[in-house]
């Protein structure tokens, strides 16, 4: 119940920290970001008891590697708030200004979602990122991380928290969520929390939408495709593949599945097995795939049937296959992929067009990394996650996806009957 009543008391406070000027807000990340320089050593001591145990408890490397919390993620979410710190204000924008009819004037006026509950992985620069995001964007936010960083989390949401009200938040804007089993209370807070936003695995994520009233926003697999086209220049294709997969190999928007043209694949085929093999990547594959990558031998395992390419790896490992055409590459992203992030290494711009107009998905690149799908490398300063929704957000959501809107009207005296019995008409004018 604890948790009940916290969320009840912050959908009080809710109206007022949506209500706090952006200088206010500002001034809090400001403060927010210095507290954490000053406090660096602090954090660092508590994320190096996490990472212990983490060894002890044998976490795997991709894991081990997103609970690391040093010098350079102090840097990278730092420069973050910066970032947000410079970007306009999110509230009170109008987003359209009608005149109904002579002295009555409606507004459409963007305004924070309100309470926001985040449940994300193992990452401590993650709760840094999301409660920054929170702030700017005017959201209460009820914080949940990974077990895995219970310490290094522990010590950033003090930090965080005294900061922001140190600055002149209202108290009690910010909750951190401890004990997994707080997470099923959480779900049942449907009338004091407006929106949650799960970080996991697709059976994670399905388990929050299976027992919640609480809308969802958030995606599931993180199927990366990438195409490479007929018209492929090979010099960029190689240093692209290798970078999606392995510059952060445990991200969603690494690449799973490989799809390469028949054309070009028994030239492609055996360089790009070369290439991938020396950066540590092992690839699966059809049996006419491998067969072409001239791979000295390959287990059984390895051949792949159409039904295996659902696969998400998390690890140095992707899938092959080839297709005859653009045409057949988006027919498989759009029946195996995740909606998430795809990409199609071409020259081509007649390709490109049609492979960016028909892959259904958040992001559609043309001749880049699929990594390239974060918050933070779009300039939004950060991210909460990434939506493979089509309602209110998309891709990686940050301050534009943490606002809906509200319709404000004002007159003078009017009444519906008047219009109703035509003693009055609408003169509808945009202004």
């Amino acid at each position: 119940m604890i948790i009940q009543q916290e969320a009840h008391r912050m959908k009080q406070i809710a109206p007022k920290l949506a209500n706090a000027s952006n200088e206010l807000r500002n001034a809090a990340l400001a403060a927010i970001r210095q507290a954490l320089i000053e406090h660096k050593e602090e954090i660092f001591a508590a994320n190096q008891v996490d990472l212990k145990r983490a060894k002890e408890e044998g976490i795997s490397d991709a894991v081990y590697k997103r609970l690391k919390f040093d010098e350079g993620k102090l840097a990278a979410v730092t420069e973050g708030i910066d970032q947000l710190m410079g970007l306009a204000d999110p509230i009170g924008r109008t987003m359209l200004r009608r005149q109904m009819d002579e002295g009555l004037i409606m507004e459409k006026v963007t305004c924070p979602i309100g309470v926001i509950g985040v449940i994300f992985e193992a990452r401590p620069d993650a709760l840094i990122q999301i409660s920054t995001l929170c702030i700017k964007s005017g959201n209460c936010a009820i914080l949940k991380g990974g077990k895995e960083t219970r310490e290094t989390n522990g010590v950033l949401f003090g930090i965080i928290a005294e900061a922001a009200y140190a600055a002149g938040l209202p108290e009690g804007c910010l909750l951190q969520v401890t004990q997994h089993n707080e997470i099923d209370e959480l779900l049942t807070c449907e009338k004091d929390v407006d929106l949650l936003i799960p970080r996991g695995s697709n059976a994670f994520v399905q388990y929050i939408m299976n027992h919640t009233k609480i809308p969802v926003m958030g995606h599931a697999d993180g199927i990366c495709h990438i195409y490479v086209d007929a018209a492929a220049d090979e010099e960029k294709a190689l240093p692209i593949l290798i970078d999606a997969k392995t510059q952060y190999t445990a991200a969603c928007n690494a690449v799973e599945t490989i799809l390469v043209n028949r054309s070009i694949a028994a030239d492609f085929l055996p360089k790009m097995a070369k290439a991938m093999e020396g950066a540590g990547v092992h690839l699966r594959g059809t049996k006419e795939a491998l067969d072409l990558m001239q791979l000295a031998s390959y287990p059984q395992e390895d051949v792949m049937e159409e039904e295996d390419f659902h696969t998400e790896y998390l690890d140095l490992i992707a899938s092959v296959k080839l297709v005859d055409s653009v045409e057949e590459a988006v027919d498989h992203i759009n029946a195996f992929g995740s909606h998430h992030t795809d990409c199609i290494i071409t020259e081509d711009d007649a390709a490109a067009d049609y492979f960016q107009s028909m892959v259904d998905s958040a992001g559609v690149y043309r001749n880049i990394s699929t990594r390239f799908a974060d918050g933070f490398r779009y300039g939004f300063g950060a991210e909460v996650g990434i939506s493979t929704s089509k309602l209110h957000a998309r891709g990686p959501v940050g301050l534009d996806g943490l606002v809906t809107y509200k319709y404000r009207i004002n007159g003078d005296g009017h009444i519906v009957g008047d219009y109703a019995e035509g003693r009055r008409a609408f003169h509808f004018k945009d202004l």
